[in-house]
């Protein structure tokens, strides 16, 4: 007679569920987040190459973190002295979540709206220029064309805005002519890179 085979494949380690502020003034804070399909988070060693690469950008910037999922990068962000970040999320336990450890960390410079991004920037008029942008959408999606494309057209984008895009390794991406790659790296099957915005115009 046969055993029962144990259901193991689908089960998270404890733990697993939380993400952890690597930096600054909220270092070592541990925050959960729901399971929701497609949410994965920027694993920790790849936030604390991007967060270097940061370092001498970060303060005081204004932040737009779309697709923000768990939160990793918009709040990572606002511990390291981001003046303000603005995160969108598209499903509704996420944004909650983020809301909660908005208000767990008393960080007022932070705001969470629960929205499509791409339907979001593509309606909504830029309250200001945004100087630090993070794009990690669902990879089955396909959506970094479109929202650098839309980034760009809708007056999103300080003059010398940076960018970090996470995709597959693989991914041939058709962005901006003004997005000059400045940093990049592996990770597995996942490519995480940084662009410096050039304007083309000169004032000369």
């Amino acid at each position: 007679m046969s055993k029962p085979v144990a259901k193991t494949t689908n089960r998270k380690p404890a733990g697993s569920n939380q993400l952890r502020i690597i930096g600054g003034l909220w270092r070592g804070r541990k925050l959960s987040f729901p399971d929701v399909d497609g949410l994965r988070p920027t694993g920790d060693r790849i936030r604390e190459t991007l967060f270097n690469w940061l370092a001498p950008d970060i303060q005081g910037a204004r932040c737009l973190d779309l697709f923000a999922g768990s939160g990793a990068l918009g709040l990572e962000a606002l511990s390291r002295g981001a003046e303000s970040s603005l995160m969108l999320e598209k499903n509704a336990l996420a944004a909650q979540h983020l809301r909660n450890h908005l208000q767990l960390l008393n960080a007022s410079n932070g705001q969470v709206e629960h929205t499509d991004s791409l339907q979001w920037l593509t309606q909504q008029q830029a309250p200001h220029p945004f100087d630090i942008i993070f794009i990690d959408p669902p990879f089955s999606l396909s959506l970094w064309e479109a929202v650098a494309n839309t980034l760009e057209s809708g007056g999103w984008l300080a003059d010398e805005a940076i960018i970090y895009l996470e995709a597959p390794r693989d991914a041939r991406l058709q962005l901006p002519v003004s997005w000059q790659l400045y940093r990049d790296k592996h990770a597995g099957q996942v490519s995480y890179r940084l662009y410096h915005r050039h304007t083309t115009s000169d004032n000369g």
